[in-house]
């Protein structure tokens, strides 16, 4: 029996990952997955030793043009994880908010964004679901690490967690898009454009442009970063222990920090505000200058806030599952229990409040205000309980490795793209006509194979422009 053991070191690249290949006679056995963890496993058997070892050492070689060496196994400790440090207690007040539909994801949910064809949830068991606006389940993806947040970025679904990757949801099957260095301990994630912004635990805010490759990292005056906020004229809102500091996105030029009453516990904006959810009990609102320009005052510790587009009304979730709402004047409009928790997070769409909670749940609440109204001489109406079928839960898709890619069909259409080598880099170029064939095309790191041709959905433009961005599925290209 021969056991081959590698990992892609800190060195070469920022992931935290384990490839071990055994060969057992006719049998070959794969594991893999985080350093420190027990991995996934495959196993597969053949008719001969030699095609056994000829289909082990192709196992080997594949990894290790995707940078994985020799080691000793145990001699790298497991990728050090945050859980936010969370404490919800019952409402003190008598009357519940207008809840249309609930779901219970079964763990602490700190994931959500809804638009307009969808609701999305992540939790930090590493469950993704997606569910119509009635509330119903019609996707369900289960990651290997607790969810972080998610994102969008235009037309993009990106979930980052606690493994500290970054994965797109835009295809049939989530994609590795971004790699988070070890050193970096992830707090929160926001993107615009593909350029990624990371805040962490020792308050640091770092930049990971569309390549996946670090642009810039900046240190602030405190610690415990929750807040990461990217907006469309590349500026960069990063909040922490201290207060808030702003940066030029792609160049990292400092532009003005300022401090808030407590630590920044969770951010949100809008066209030309900034908001810190606080420790002092409170959401403070900034102009995008760094002018301080209201308090919305609540009776707890604020864990999460959102506004409507127009900041025409902020909302506001404490630590005693309690959901505030203010006018833009500050005046308290109303304050109702969730009766599922405290909000970890919150957005506001189409008049509706969508949360997620420290129980697990999604819930879609009526944010208008004749319901409101109502719930406050406690009229409610009646709860959708949405339940998950036992086997919709077994039918999950699990992603134990983000690199497996089809073939596509003989008569597949798309978009070609090719993997070239310039210099010690694999890049990705448009090969279909009508593309700028000198661009580059964002693309996962963990696909990339020299000289191979993959067909995608679409090719779409980025809207700083020179570069290209896959949306949809990657498949690689029949070529016979």
């Amino acid at each position: 029996m021969t056991k081959t053991y590698l990992e892609l070191s800190e060195e070469q690249g920022s992931a935290h990952k384990f490839y071990e290949v055994t060969v057992d006679d006719t049998n070959v056995s794969i594991r893999f997955g985080r350093i420190g963890d027990n991995g996934q496993g495959q196993n597969s058997s053949f008719a001969t030793v030699d095609e056994a070892q000829v289909f082990a050492e192709k196992k080997i070689k594949e990894k290790q043009k995707k940078g994985y060496v020799m080691a000793i196994q145990g001699q790298r400790q497991k990728r050090s994880v945050t859980r936010r440090a969370v404490e919800s207690r019952p409402a003190q007040i008598k009357y519940s908010l207008p809840i249309v539909w609930r779901f219970k994801t079964e763990s602490s949910a700190f994931g959500v964004y809804v638009d307009e064809r969808s609701c999305w949830v992540g939790n930090e068991k590493g469950d993704v679901f997606r569910l119509n606006h009635s509330g119903e389940v019609d996707l369900h993806h289960r990651l290997p690490d607790g969810v972080k947040c998610i994102v969008a970025d235009n037309d993009w679904i990106y979930i980052g967690c606690d493994d500290g990757n970054v994965y797109d949801l835009t295809g049939k099957r989530p994609r590795l898009s971004y790699e988070i260095q070890e050193k970096i301990e992830i707090y929160w994630l926001d993107i615009n454009d593909g350029l990624l912004g990371v805040s962490s635990a020792n308050g640091s805010a770092t930049i990971i442009n569309y390549e996946d490759e670090e642009q810039w990292s900046k240190k602030q005056d405190g610690t415990g970063a929750w807040m990461m906020r990217c907006d469309d004229r590349g500026k960069i809102f990063c909040g922490d222990s201290v207060g808030i500091v702003s940066y030029n996105g792609p160049d990292g030029k400092f532009e003005w920090k300022t401090q808030t009453e407590g630590s920044v516990l969770f951010g949100w904006m809008t066209e030309d505000k900034v908001y810190a959810a606080t420790g002092r009990n409170s959401v403070q609102a900034f102009s995008k200058d760094g002018v301080h320009l209201k308090n919305y005052r609540t009776d707890a510790i604020v864990y999460s806030c959102a506004t409507s587009p127009d900041g025409a009304f902020i909302f506001a979730g404490d630590n005693y599952s309690s959901i505030y709402c203010f006018d833009e004047a500050g005046n308290r409009l109303w304050k109702l229990a969730t009766g599922c928790g405290s909000a970890l997070s919150m957005q506001y769409f189409n008049e509706h409040l969508y949360i997620v909670t420290t129980d697990g749940s999604m819930a879609c609440i009526d944010a208008k205000q004749e319901s409101i109204n109502q719930a406050q001489e406690g009229v409610l109406p009646t709860v959708k309980d949405v339940k998950i079928a036992a086997t919709q839960l077994s039918q999950a898709i699990e992603i134990r490795d983000t690199a497996i890619i089809e073939t596509a069909a003989s008569n597949a259409t798309g978009i070609l793209v090719k993997c070239v080598k310039e210099g010690s880099s694999l890049r990705v170029k448009p090969l279909s006509d009508g593309f700028h064939k000198d661009w580059y095309v964002q693309f996962p790191k963990n696909l990339r194979e020299e000289n191979t041709i993959y067909i995608v959905d679409e090719l779409r433009e980025a809207t700083q422009g020179g570069f290209y961005r896959v949306f949809g599925n990657i498949l690689k290209y029949n070529q016979n």
